[in-house]
């Protein structure tokens, strides 16, 4: 069960806006439909996939999920955007191709999009902010290109990916990697694998992440002190692959281990532990005794 704690975290940061913002009824841009499209029709396969079920496609999602959300959190959120370990680049950029076929788009808008998050939390430039309600901060923020572009400006934050060729061939040649990946699971496993491997799979992706942006802001527990909404939300640990230790995440965002305790579950950390074991993951980040310090609650 979802559990709110009444506090005053957040409360300078936090601002009504004005207008309500009108997020279907709207001029809608190509990324917008393009964006719109793919959601839906990752959802129209998950919802056709018990007229095409076969035990090995659904496995299959499952793994797609797990290889997908993975790479998100390892790739996209941990290593890039908050930079918390350090990869050689042979190893750096697979994982971050691998998390193209979570549909969440290229490095360099998800990164972008997340430094914002941290940047603005819980006030009206946040890119999800949760001030706007579940569905937005869940899902509809996603299709609104325009509306980000108002709140954040440009992508000038991910210099530091722009400079990179290969992040930029991801950035113009996403949509063709998605479709011969598509093409591909088609002509290896006919619908059911479209059905119950990239429809359940990339669903259960989705709904992952999006997770993290909205409940992980509304309901949970707080053990730390920070300025935001910030919540730790048990039960999704598993599906998130340990991201919805959210408020811990928002206290000691530099942090390759979100599930500080022992036994708060965070397989992405459990990854990064494995590489850095290999010494293939080098300066790991990790919040230090003074930082516990500063954020934890007086009691």
């Amino acid at each position: 069960m979802c559990e709110t704690k009444d506090d005053n975290s957040g409360s300078s940061r936090n601002t009504v806006r004005k207008e309500k913002r009108a997020y279907l009824f709207r001029e809608w841009t190509r990324i917008d439909v393009m964006r719109a499209s793919a959601v839906g029709i990752v959802h129209l396969l998950c919802a056709l996939a018990p007229f095409n079920y076969e035990w090995e496609a659904l496995r299959f999602g499952f793994v797609l999920a797990l290889v997908t959300g993975l790479s998100i959190t390892f790739s996209y959120h941990r290593n890039l955007t908050h930079k918390s370990f350090k990869l050689p680049k042979w190893l750096e950029y697979p994982f971050a191709y691998s998390a193209l076929f979570a549909l969440q788009g290229h490095p360099i808008d998800w990164v972008s999009t997340h430094r914002f998050h941290h940047q603005f939390t819980d006030s009206d430039r946040d890119p999800h902010s949760p001030i706007e309600g579940f569905w937005f901060s869940h899902v509809l923020w996603i299709f609104d290109t325009a509306y980000i572009r108002e709140k954040c400006g440009g992508r000038n934050n991910v210099m530091d990916l722009k400079l990179q060729w290969f992040y930029r061939f991801l950035r113009k040649t996403t949509g063709y990697h998605i479709l011969a990946f598509w093409t591909l699971v088609y002509l290896w496993g006919g619908l059911p694998y479209l059905t119950c491997g990239v429809g359940v799979g990339g669903a259960i992706g989705y709904h992952g992440t999006w997770f993290v942006n909205s409940a992980c802001h509304i309901c949970g527990s707080r053990a730390w002190n920070t300025k935001d909404t910030s919540r730790n939300v048990w039960w999704l640990a598993p599906l998130t692959m340990g991201e919805s230790w959210h408020n811990n995440h928002h206290a000691f965002e530099a942090s390759a281990r979100h599930g500080l305790e022992w036994y708060q579950l965070d397989l992405t950390w459990y990854l990064v532990l494995f590489f850095q074991t290999l010494g293939l993951a080098t300066d790991v980040k990790l919040p230090s005794e003074a930082q516990i310090r500063k954020l934890a609650f007086v009691r």
